[in-house]
């Protein structure tokens, strides 16, 4: 039902999902990650349990590999399930059940795999693939390169049945997510992540910059520092004749 990338970025141990279907909602059954842990995407005929578990025991330190070998060796649908991870040591691996539907297949690289089913082809995963790791040379944020990688699939066929939900989630090192967007019932799914990714970047992640942390569990206590960021943000915006990317009504003071 889907086409999906899990990423590892190698020089800052974080982690990224990006998904797409025909499918609705997609990013409310697909991403599960955990911040230090390691990242998993489950999809085919979904069972959410290769998520919640796979990351259980990701955390107790049992290898990707073993972990396909556990969670499909109990389960007798695994035949029809697709799923892929990685951990906070970069090791990764994947696992197509043979009766998924066609075209499904993955492909496993250095801190990277992409997984697919019900698809055009084999060259969604592989564009999807050779995009990121060419946005990675080219130095660009891992949800830059996760929403180019995307766009390069969809291109080359994308799903076969059309297109309907999106989503991404990025975690750092903490328990909750960085950035977590979701296009669940649209017309063009990607581009709307997209669009929501630009919003994120004209307030929600520079807030996300004050959360607190484990290291440190007050965050920023002073509201006026980034509200002042924020502000100068926007006037540099409003000044350049750039519109919000934001659906939001305008601010009342």
């Amino acid at each position: 039902m889907t086409w999906s990338i899990v990423a590892r970025d190698p020089e800052t141990g974080h982690f990224g999902i990006a998904v797409a279907s025909r499918f609705f909602a997609v990013g409310a059954a697909v991403p599960h990650i955990k911040g230090r842990v390691g990242a998993v995407a489950t999809q085919a005929f979904v069972s959410p349990l290769y998520g919640t578990d796979g990351l259980k025991l990701l955390e107790d330190g049992k290898s990707p590999d073993e972990i396909i070998a556990t969670l499909t060796a109990r389960d007798d649908g695994r035949r029809q399930r697709q799923f892929h991870l990685i951990d906070a040591r970069g090791r990764n691996a994947a696992y197509t059940g043979e009766i998924c539907v066609d075209w499904a297949g993955h492909l496993v690289d250095d801190n990277v795999s992409v997984a697919g089913n019900m698809l055009a082809g084999p060259q969604v995963i592989a564009e999807t693939l050779r995009v990121y790791k060419e946005r990675i040379a080219a130095g660009a944020p891992l949800a830059e390169r996760l929403l180019d990688a995307m766009d390069a699939g969809e291109a080359a066929g994308g799903d076969k049945r059309g297109k309907q939900s999106a989503a991404m989630v990025l975690y750092r090192d903490q328990d909750y997510p960085w950035l977590r967007i979701n296009a669940d019932d649209h017309t063009d799914p990607l581009g709307e992540l997209r669009r929501l990714y630009a919003v994120a970047q004209e307030r929600f992640l520079h807030v996300a910059e004050t959360m607190p942390t484990r290291e440190n569990p007050h965050g920023m206590i002073e509201r006026r520092v980034i509200d002042e960021k924020i502000a100068a943000l926007e006037a540099a915006r409003e000044a350049e004749g750039r519109p919000s990317a934001s659906f939001a009504t305008p601010w009342k003071p």
